[in-house]
């Protein structure tokens, strides 16, 4: 039977489309496989959209990280004390007191789904990062390249030298597993590398193997993201971030009682990883086949 001709320019177009979707997947598998927290999945090319809850920003890959913490003093690898951040002259206070990086000194533990110092339950997210990048140039005004380059500026319309990087999201790839933190201060070593930051330039410094990203010890312990080594980090929106130990203190976190027992936080945070469980039972059909924690 012959078919319509509405329907053979169709499968025409169809058939047209094959090999670029086969172009497609297979450039997009030399992406990370990232695990948020239990399982992977691939990472496909970001699409520009609109809508912010459906934006994908690009990865920059093979960044050099290293560890930084609040409340650091100054060293020869590190000159400015960390007690204050770019955007937060009480930072320290604010969180709570001194985040020691001493592993004897922390709680760092997968089961429970708990990353933070022993001595105190955190104020602020344990899981922040610091980029070489400030925008704003002081209480009045911002940088004036702030507001051509941040993606999100536009959106924000913030006053005057109101900052609009503090408190973003991003997504670390390492070592087969991923998390998520908050943008919290600036550096490592330089605050104007907004080509790098939000664009497609290598970082400018070159010191510390070239490092472009400061990570917090939660970061290093979750991911196993020693200072001098390699990580992916992107943007993500806000909406776009799954519950984690990332959530769990500080102003957007379930609370904890003086003890330090969290228990709405571990009652949703199980419910998370049923999800994931049966969504994997769906799409293995049963099989048992489960990947990587």
């Amino acid at each position: 039977m012959r078919l319509p001709t509405p329907l053979i320019a169709l499968a025409a177009v169809l058939t047209a489309a094959e090999p670029a979707h086969a172009q497609a997947v297979a450039s997009s598998a030399n992406l990370p496989r990232v695990v948020i927290p239990t399982t992977r999945q691939p990472i496909q090319p970001a699409p520009r959209t609109p809508a912010a809850g459906n934006r994908l920003y690009p990865w920059r890959q093979n960044i050099t990280a290293t560890v930084f913490w609040i409340g650091e003093q100054p060293t020869q690898n590190n000159p400015t004390p960390n007690c204050k951040s770019s955007w937060d002259q009480n930072w320290m206070g604010n969180f709570g007191g001194y985040d020691n990086p001493d592993p004897k000194a922390r709680v760092a533990c997968h089961t429970t789904s708990d990353f933070r110092p022993k001595g105190f339950i955190p104020k602020l997210n344990p899981f922040y990062i610091a980029l070489p990048y400030n925008d704003v140039a002081g209480w009045s005004r911002h940088k004036p390249e702030a507001a051509k380059v941040i993606p999100w500026f536009s959106r924000v319309n913030p006053k005057p030298g109101k900052t609009v990087l503090k408190g973003r999201w991003v997504q670390i790839y390492h070592g087969g597993r991923s998390c998520y933190a908050q943008w919290e201060d600036c550096g490592p070593w330089v605050t104007d590398d907004w080509r790098y930051v939000f664009g497609n330039s290598p970082p400018k410094n070159r010191n510390n193997k070239g490092a472009a990203i400061d990570i917090s010890p939660s970061i290093r312990d979750y991911l196993g993201l020693q200072s001098g080594e390699k990580c992916h980090w992107r943007f993500v929106e806000a909406s776009q971030v799954p519950y984690g130990p990332w959530k769990k203190y500080g102003p957007r976190g379930g609370g904890v009682t003086p003890d330090g027992t969290d228990f709405e936080s571990k009652r949703r945070y199980l419910e998370y990883l049923k999800k994931l469980r049966d969504e994997q039972y769906s799409r293995t059909g049963g099989s048992g086949s489960y990947s990587r924690n």
